[in-house]
Formats: structure tokens, sequence, C-alpha cells
């Protein structure tokens, strides 16, 4: 059997669809599994085992691209396809599979396999795309009542890599740069670090390279160890693996951190709703509607 698995981003996204795609593997042991995603992804599915090929070109440029994409599609001969984006794009690939789809999993109009589920846009990432498999067939008893389903387990980038010499803390302040809101003030991150620095743990900040001014501004307060635009994403994992503690906004980091079994805080606000997105594991929530008003305290009592 020849299975296609759909997910093409973001990072937080990617993390938490882990999850399904585990179960996906384990429902079909025998079958041959490609993920169709993004480049950025590609070596923590590679690492992940699930995976009999990986193909990265799933955000064609142009028409020419998607023309390529479909073409590619049509000649693998596909048994099924399970879309764990279940976005437009997405779904616009099943309508270009005509006359002949494979059987589809997700929300595409007429597809074999439809999550029909009318409350699924208010489910949580993980009860839905447990929900949608269970819609499948392939996960009868899946939990699907809120809170209920497990985080992703990422041990399989982690396992016998040597203990860190020194307990640290990973910080990470950024986030959607169109999302403002979603971002805690930097000073308030420099002043916890100082909290942290006092604890004895060494301060790790992590991020993209767009992220090193934020990092520049936290060790204006004192040492801290800049990973920003530095690390793979299966770096992270390892970080996080290792790490006392993980601290930051609603971002992908975040995500991969707890996966890999961080102790996390993850800072909300009505930027978006911890109910339908949040990290779970060694997780605490701390909401505000507003960051900016969220303070230094606060985030000391729940890391202490």
């Amino acid at each position: 059997m020849k299975i296609l698995v759909i997910k093409l981003g973001a990072l937080g996204d990617f993390v938490l669809a882990m999850a399904a795609m585990r179960h996906i593997r384990q429902a079909h042991p025998d079958a041959d599994i490609t993920l169709l995603t993004t480049p950025p992804f590609a070596e923590l599915a590679q690492a992940s085992g699930w995976f009999q090929a990986i193909d990265t070109g799933g955000r064609p440029k142009g028409l020419g691209g998607e023309i390529t994409l479909i073409r590619r599609l049509r000649k693998a001969r596909y048994d099924r396809v399970y879309d764990l984006q279940t976005s437009s794009r997405s779904s616009a690939y099943f309508q270009f599979l005509h006359p002949r789809p494979p059987q589809w999993s997700g929300i595409a109009a007429g597809c074999s396999h439809p999550h029909a589920n009318p409350g699924r846009d208010h489910m949580h990432t993980l009860e839905r795309q447990a929900d949608q498999l269970k819609f499948a067939g392939i996960w009868p008893d899946a939990p699907t009542a809120p809170g209920t389903a497990p985080p992703p387990d990422l041990s399989f980038m982690v396992e016998g890599r040597p203990a860190a010499a020194r307990p640290y803390a990973m910080l990470v302040p950024g986030g959607s740069a169109h999302r403002p809101g979603k971002r805690w003030p930097v000073e308030r991150f420099g002043e916890l670090a100082g909290l942290l620095r006092e604890h004895g743990l060494e301060v790790v900040v992590i991020g993209g390279p767009q992220e090193a001014p934020l990092a520049a501004a936290i060790a204006q307060g004192g040492e801290v160890r800049d990973l920003t635009g530095k690390t793979s994403f299966a770096q992270i994992a390892a970080l996080g693996a290792q790490a006392a503690l993980a601290v930051g906004n609603d971002t992908g980091p975040l995500h991969l951190a707890a996966a890999a079994g961080a102790p996390a805080i993850a800072l909300f606000s009505n930027a978006s709703d911890p109910a339908l997105c949040a990290p779970r594991g060694k997780v605490r929530v701390l909401h505000s509607p507003s960051l900016a008003d969220l303070p230094v305290s606060s985030v000391a009592d729940v890391a202490s």
C-alpha cells in the first residue's frame, strides 16, 4: 500500500501533527509512506523513521510548480492520502487528482474519508487530528475529549545523547513578526534571565536569525548563550530534552522543546487560544489578555 501524508507547516503545527503521523505509521506498519512537506521539516521527519520518502516540494511556486507537483502525485499512484494540513491548498491537490483520486482523509469536497465533525475547528489540534484518523477508520478509540490526546513523542531525537554539563533554561522570546501581540516584552525576558541565573541556571536563547536582536537585548542584563539562527529544529529538540526549563511565547521552537520533554511555560495572549493549540507535556500555560500586562513575578512563581 502506498500512502501520502501531507503536512506543510508551520513549526508548531508540524510538531503537534507528529502525534498523528506516528499513529498513521502504527496503523500501516508495512505501507510505503511518503511525507509531502516543506524543506525546514525534512530533518525532523527523516529522524522519525516513519517515512520511506520525504517530498519537500509541498508549496510549489507559480503555475508551473503546481503542475509539476500534481504530475508527481499522479505518477506516484498513492492508494490513500492523509491530509493533516487540511487547508485550501492541500484540498485543491485532491481536486486536481480527478477523475481517479486516491482515498483521501481530510476536508476536501467529495473525498472518500471526510473529517465530517462540524466542531473540528473548535478542537485542539491533537484531538482534532486524532478525530480525523478516527473518521478515517484507523483509530477507533481515538482520544477526542478535550485535553485527552497525548503530546507528540520526540524521544527518537534525543536517545543516546550525553547529559548536559550544566543545568540550563531555554528562553524563546520570538514569534511571528506580524503578530506582536503574541510576544512577551523582551525586557521581561531579560529580567527573568537574571532570576534564572541567580538560581544557578545557564540561560540559552533560541530562535531564528531575525531574533538575534532579542537575544542581544536579553544579554544586556548578564551572560546568555545566544543560539538564535544557529540551531536546526533537530538541535532545538535535543536542547529541549535536557533543559531544566523552557519559557517562551506561543511559537514553534517552544512547541518543539516541550515535545522533546522540557518542563515548559507557554505564554499566551488573546492573540491565540491555548485551548486550540497549546503545547502539551510537562507544560504550564500562562494566559494574559495582553502579554504586556504579564509581570515577571507571575512567570517566576510558576518557574520556581
